[in-house]
């Protein structure tokens, strides 16, 4: 086969100037609704990538990832046995995702829905706080061990296990009644909604991160960080051997030195559920993870573009290549006239900026030059692109070739 390349008529740059260029009059007739659906989309994506990061299941969903990008390129190099392999890997993938990342997903679905709801968190009065702080303070100072859960929004009812219903109102004496060495939930944990002990004595999922754990702690510390991981709670854990006070929240266990650092991890827990606008609710909760938000708006942008613009159906004209084939022994090809036609494609917007200058060509048979023949009809049968475009005209109909037989 020979052939005579096309110059830079046909190149890739035409392509992509001219969708850059569709690109700006896209934005500049964006509208109102437009810009809502990205926003939308946005804050899925914010609300996915948030809890990826909270994720206890992380690293095996990094795997995932990592086996969809093997997937990629296993059919970017056409290998045949390994895309077979992931294809049936990937079609059992949703009851996988289901059994591996239940609880994970559970609390996703539970965090989507109080944000719907608005649903606030029961935090202590002042008064209560303050008895609270004091309690833990004596607790640690006699070195009797204590575990207290202060609720988020998100409800616990699912992690705790056995336990006795209270709801009593809060009082310093109560606690200390109920952590006392006689009393027989003293070894579980209590729960306190605003003012009232609404459960003590219940027993909380153990944590398994030694990492975090560290090699000195008991099984209150591992409960503590474990019902932190799977909650937005906030623990209180007095150890009983050491008289040290920790609090273990959003996945992460640590120490607090005395009673005004206790009282402030307190405060800062009751200000970030205090009821607030939604507008100005999202805006903090943006200001706190800018990062995220900025990717995920640039995911959803890049969605939306490609998705709704870049799906819009058009036609483009574009310079192609005549490709000589099938040119019998003996003979040379010395030219094209044209070398070049100028044929227009049909496509979706994004599928005709995709289609490379390698991948567009006009194919002629040249079997007959050994009958004599140098003027060559064109059709759009002729016309090699992907299968996502399609020709529709093509201009000149003809081509002549110069030939010498050697």
């Amino acid at each position: 086969m020979s052939e005579v390349p096309a110059g830079g008529c046909a190149g890739g740059t035409p392509i992509r100037l001219e969708f850059w260029g569709r690109a700006v009059s896209t934005l500049a007739e964006l509208r109102l609704s437009d810009l809502l659906d990205v926003l939308l989309v946005a804050a899925l994506i914010w609300l996915v990538i948030s809890w990826f990061r909270n994720s206890s299941a992380r690293l095996a969903l990094l795997g995932l990832a990592a086996l969809a990008v093997l997937f990629g390129l296993a059919q970017a190099l056409d290998l045949q046995l390994t895309t077979l392999v992931l294809q049936g890997f990937f079609a059992v993938i949703a009851v996988m995702i289901v059994v591996v990342f239940q609880e994970d997903l559970r609390r996703l679905f539970e965090g989507i829905a109080v944000w719907g709801l608005r649903r606030g968190a029961p935090h202590p009065p002042p008064d209560v706080e303050q008895s609270l702080v004091d309690s833990i303070m004596k607790l640690a100072k006699g070195r009797v061990g204590a575990l207290v859960v202060l609720p988020g929004r998100e409800p616990l009812e699912r992690h705790l296990d056995g336990g006795v219903h209270l709801d009593g109102r809060f009082s310093e004496p109560l606690l200390m009644s109920l952590f006392d060495a006689a009393s027989p939930g003293h070894d579980g944990a209590i729960v306190i909604r605003a003012n009232k002990v609404v459960r003590f004595g219940a027993h909380l999922p153990l944590s398994s991160d030694m990492e975090r754990l560290g090699q000195d702690v008991g099984t209150r510390h591992a409960a503590a960080l474990g019902l932190a991981e799977r909650s937005d709670a906030l623990c209180l854990v007095v150890s009983e051997e050491r008289g040290e006070i920790s609090i273990a929240y959003e996945g992460e266990i640590r120490t607090v030195e005395d009673a005004a650092a206790l009282q402030l991890e307190i405060r800062r827990f009751i200000d970030r559920f205090r009821p607030l606008p939604v507008a100005e609710s999202s805006l903090r909760r943006i200001r706190g993870s800018w990062r995220e938000a900025l990717l995920a708006f640039g995911l959803a942008a890049g969605l939306w573009y490609i998705a709704i613009p870049g799906g819009t159906v058009e036609t483009v004209n574009r310079r192609v290549p005549i490709v000589v084939e099938n040119l019998p022994d003996g003979y040379r090809l010395v030219s094209i006239d044209p070398s070049d036609v100028a044929v227009r494609f049909e496509g979706r917007r994004r599928d005709l900026y995709m289609a490379s200058a390698d991948e567009l060509a006009v194919e002629l048979d040249a079997l007959l030059v050994q009958l004599g023949r140098r003027t060559f009809s064109l059709s759009l049968d002729q016309v090699k692109s992907p299968e996502q475009i399609r020709a529709v005209s093509m201009e000149p109909a003809k081509v002549k070739l110069s030939i010498k037989q050697d």
